[in-house]
């Protein structure tokens, strides 16, 4: 995915070594999503990090849980069935070898491990090998919170796809039940371990020792599962568009783009909140915005329920955080791509070459604006409630890869149009993200584009990926995670 924070020629950090996390639990503890949430992180911070999940090797060996042996979670089972559940352990176990020999650093083992005896067994191969082993226990007594893990499963795991949802939840607690019948928490000492309590609420740690084992501890301290969306729009057309420098303010069609904003993300916030059965006006919207004008006056139209009335109405927040500026210029602030072949050509040919990492004079590269980003990711791990981030098209970028998982190299070339509302649902078993079309006046189309802002809208004039025909309110998917 990316790597802003820490990379070497090798992708490995250097006296970290080799590290297998083994997770453990019941299910609907939140295993999946604690392991998925810190492969993102681990990759974001430069590190070559895979989960490997036994559930998902398990479906693609077998298929999904109607194709299953009836006792095949049960305690009790037959020969038969002790052997192919042996058959799949021994498999997925390989691909943990398969990417450690071909330069992995770290691996989530994203499965049950319920007894002591498996995962000593697990650890003990391993360990052998020089391989530095961590259990990540995950324990849950909040009944809300395993309820809704269960609930998630209807939407997200590909055991159930097609499934009737109350059948579903049926099947996935009579799981539940049989795993808790031989389930062992993590008592011994043995190797280092993490205990989470109720997905984040708590969290004890034995043993952990060097860089890189801390910073999955620091993450793992900041995480939660509950449900929430979050959402992204670049702001308003600016008077200036071409100066970042000038830092002005938004033109009219940009104050009239701001309220169109505002209109459509609580239109389709309410009616996404409604088809999941909760109350829009019992949950709070959290605006995130730059401090430059654009970005945070952008927001205004939020707190106002109208021209007349300036008090702020309920259930909104907007909070301002300077990191997400837009990426910096430097000298080619202002300048138009032919201005810069011109005048900089031993330049431009490296920044064409490579413009994820190259760093234009006096500028900020993608790179650095990923660095200064990374505290602002954790604050989004963080947040519980639903999230607008209204900014500029470079932090979007750097921030949407960072969720759906893509590589360092194509962040450059997402194209982040003013005018789509992205929208986007973590789940245990990946992102969900959608594209909402929702404004075509100065500022999208051609006719709107400033060739003099191009360093900080370079994908979009590049990359030729407008959509002209695409009417208001439309929809268009994004990438997601499986």
């Amino acid at each position: 995915m990316v790597a802003p924070l820490y990379t070497t020629a090798s992708g490995l950090l250097f006296h970290a070594g080799k590290i297998l996390v083994c997770t453990v639990g019941l299910p609907a503890r939140g295993k999946t999503h604690v392991s998925r949430a810190l492969e993102r992180y681990l990759r974001w911070t430069g590190i070559k990090t895979t989960v490997i999940s036994l559930g998902d090797y398990r479906r693609k060996v077998l298929g999904g849980a109607q194709k299953l042996p009836p006792d095949y979670f049960t305690l009790e089972k037959s020969q038969e069935t002790i052997k192919l559940r042996e058959t799949v352990l021994q498999g997925c176990e390989q691909q943990i070898w398969d990417f450690f020999n071909t330069g992995g650093q770290v691996v989530i083992y994203d499965a049950n491990n319920g007894t002591a005896e498996r995962r000593n067994a697990v650890a003990e191969k391993f360990d052998k090998a020089g391989i530095h082993v961590v259990m990540l226990e995950s324990l849950c007594d909040n009944e809300e919170i395993i309820l809704a893990n269960i609930r998630s499963v209807k939407i997200s795991s590909p055991d159930y796809r097609g499934w009737d949802p109350e059948q579903a939840v049926q099947d996935y607690y009579a799981r539940i039940k049989d795993h808790e019948k031989h389930y062992e928490p993590v008592e011994e000492t043995t190797w280092p371990f993490i205990r989470i309590i109720n997905v984040g609420e708590k969290i004890m740690v034995n043993n952990i020792h060097g860089y890189l084992q801390s910073r999955i501890v620091f993450f793992l301290m900041n995480i939660h599962n509950n449900f929430r969306t979050i959402y992204f729009a670049r702001s308003g057309q600016s008077l200036i568009e071409h100066s970042y420098k000038a830092d002005s303010d938004l033109s009219p069609a940009g104050w009239e783009y701001a309220e169109r904003l505002k209109e459509f993300v609580l239109e389709r916030r309410e009616k996404s909140l409604q088809e999941r059965g909760i109350n829009p006006k019992e949950r709070r919207l959290v605006i995130w915005s730059s401090a430059r004008r654009r970005s945070h006056h952008s927001a205004w139209p939020f707190l106002t329920k109208n021209a007349a009335d300036h008090s702020p109405p309920a259930k909104v927040k907007v909070i301002e955080r300077p990191q997400m500026a837009e990426i910096n210029p430097g000298v080619w602030d202002g300048l138009s791509p032919e201005q810069v072949r011109k005048y900089y050509p031993d330049e431009w040919e490296r920044f064409v070459n490579d413009p994820y990492a190259y760093r234009a004079p006096r500028a900020e590269s993608y790179h650095d604006l990923c660095v200064r980003l990374e505290p602002t990711l954790i604050e989004l791990e963080r947040e519980k409630e639903d999230l607008l981030i209204i900014g500029h098209a470079s932090v979007i970028r750097c921030i949407l890869a960072y969720l759906i998982g893509l590589p360092a190299s194509e962040i450059p070339a997402i194209e982040v149009a003013r005018g789509d509302l992205i929208e986007v649902v973590p789940t245990s078993y990946g992102v969900y993200s959608q594209a909402h079309h929702f404004w075509d006046g100065p500022g999208r189309a051609a006719s709107g584009k400033d060739e003099h802002n191009f360093y900080e809208n370079y994908a979009e004039d590049t990359q030729g990926k407008r959509r002209p025909e695409a009417k208001p309110g439309s929809t268009e998917p994004v990438p997601a995670v499986p």
